[in-house]
């Protein structure tokens, strides 16, 4: 039977949490508030160029008295100091005891893994780390990396209407969101920022300006991407299943229906669903201002896409919408494991490569960033960018070295997909899981990207121990009995060996 993707897990409330470890529910809201200031503060996420400060004794593993805020400002109880550089690092000896002892198989398979200080980069454990293995969804980090490197922390894509090539003729062109809304823009959103009822309203605006008043006929640019928009490394039941969904550069809700349903079959035409609802919404801001749009939407041919070089007004802007920021779909696809976001991204990578937006022109331009990352990619194969296919073949080693760029490289652009690693217990893919004793304790704690197939499992993050010292780490399982629920506990408890390891 081919292996499937297997969903990796839904994000649940805080206080979802409470129902099976309600001491700590004070615990993991200071954990989720404080640790993205210690991101921002602390000299193990900026590298060690600063002298280092005197060791904390794990305050932000205490349990408050009361909530505490961020900055630790006036009305706190003990926020979270400062991480530092001068906190103990852990002994390779006593913590590869410590991780040999949880991370075990449940069944078939086995585990490959490596852990490392995230200042100095030693090694601390490494259990066949250079084994290149399927890395299910952690392949993600690598698209994370590349978009944050080549496109820019603030970069946003533009939705724009064109006049069209003949008189009366608008035409959407897609520039690379595919989280458009349907209704008006969202400013504060992710999902949604740029909305189609919006640049509908702007459009109408225009064309009255303009004096138009026959009927506006509508086409689609959808040309930015090319090459075939599904990779062939995907399984059809996969792509039916609505694990992802042919590519292009614009859909509504990350090429899902409605946004609120993040399961079941998606667009088969992505482009053209979004399309035809700015033709709806276009009629109906058209109708109060004398205007009539024609029915039905055509794809414009490429041979005809308008341009200003042409003369007259086709090509000219008439109305424009903006995405989030890269930081923020990073943020958005790393916490939910969006599929189709993550080979979005892939694609305008290659754009802004100067590389064909297609599956492999996207390919080529990510694996280029590690290269540039200091990041040995020789070994590393990539069949796509989200992580559906066993052809993916990453190693612990690699991952780890990535999160490592983004938590004490140089590139400080990769410190804004910190964020987005789901909160073990508390957020994303991890928000129903180190919900038990057995993992409790890295509950709040434990920062990591997921991984899932049916025979694949993998957990790759950061974390602060005991002592204070930041670390990161990669776990990777393959080969492994379908459906064996002691693999993904394997893993959360070996991280949550991490978070509590002084280890010394």
């Amino acid at each position: 039977m081919k292996p499937r993707k297997s969903r990796e897990g839904t994000a649940h409330a805080p206080g979802t949490l409470g129902r099976t470890i309600p001491m700590l529910l004070l615990t993991l809201l200071v954990i989720a508030l404080a640790v993205p200031a210690g991101v921002a503060v602390s000299p193990g996420f900026r590298g060690p160029a600063r002298p280092p400060e005197p060791a904390a004794a794990g305050p932000w593993q205490q349990l408050p008295a009361s909530l505490s805020t961020p900055d630790g400002g006036p009305g706190t109880a003990g926020a979270m100091r400062p991480l530092s550089d001068a906190a103990p690092v852990p002994e390779a000896a006593v913590l590869t005891a410590a991780l040999t002892a949880t991370l075990k198989t449940d069944g078939a398979g086995s585990f490959s893994g490596v852990v490392q200080d995230a200042i100095t980069g030693k090694v601390l454990f490494d259990r066949s780390g250079d084994e290149v293995r399927a890395p299910a969804s952690n392949i993600k980090l690598l698209t994370a990396a590349a978009a944050l490197r080549t496109l820019g922390p603030d970069r946003r894509f533009s939705t724009r209407v064109v006049a069209g090539p003949k008189p009366g003729s608008v035409v959407l062109t897609g520039g690379g969101d595919v989280l458009l809304g349907a209704g008006k823009s969202a400013p504060d959103a992710v999902l949604g920022r740029g909305g189609l009822a919006t640049l509908a309203e702007s459009t109408v605006d225009a064309l009255r300006k303009a004096g138009t008043t026959g009927p506006v006929s509508v086409l689609l640019d959808d040309s930015l991407f090319t090459g075939p928009s599904l990779s062939p490394a995907w399984s059809p039941e996969d792509v039916a299943a609505g694990e992802v969904a042919p590519l292009f550069p614009l859909a509504l809700n990350s090429a899902r229906f409605d946004p609120a349903v993040t399961t079941g079959p998606r667009p088969r035409d992505a482009a053209m669903t979004a399309a035809e609802a700015f033709a709806a919404r276009l009629s109906a801001a058209g109708a109060a201002a004398g205007l009539t749009v024609a029915p039905g939407v055509a794809r414009l041919p490429a041979a005809r896409k308008p341009s200003p070089a042409a003369g007259g007004q086709a090509g000219k802007v008439l109305a424009e919408v903006q995405s989030a920021t890269v930081s923020q779909q990073v943020d958005l696809m790393l916490r939910t494991s969006d599929n189709y976001l993550a080979e979005v991204l892939g694609r305008m990578v290659a754009v802004a490569s100067g590389k064909p937006a297609s599956n492999a022109g996207a390919v080529a331009a990510v694996l280029r960033q590690l290269e540039e990352l200091g990041i040995p990619a020789a070994t590393l194969r990539a069949a796509d960018l989200a992580g559906l296919t066993l052809d993916n073949k990453v190693s612990a080693r690699q991952l780890a070295a990535v999160v490592r760029a983004m938590t004490t490289g140089t590139d400080t652009r990769l410190r804004s997909a910190l964020a987005g690693f789901p909160v073990a217990g508390l957020t994303g893919t991890l928000g129903s899981r180190y919900t038990d004793t057995s993992t409790a304790r890295g509950a709040g704690l434990v920062r990591a990207k997921t991984g899932t197939l049916n025979t694949v499992i993998a957990l790759s993050g950061y974390v602060v121990d005991a002592d204070g010292r930041l670390l990161v780490f990669s776990f990777i399982g393959n080969g492994l009995t379908p459906g064996a629920a002691g693999n993904k506990t394997a893993l959360d408890r070996t991280a949550s060996v991490l978070a509590g390891c002084g280890c010394r």
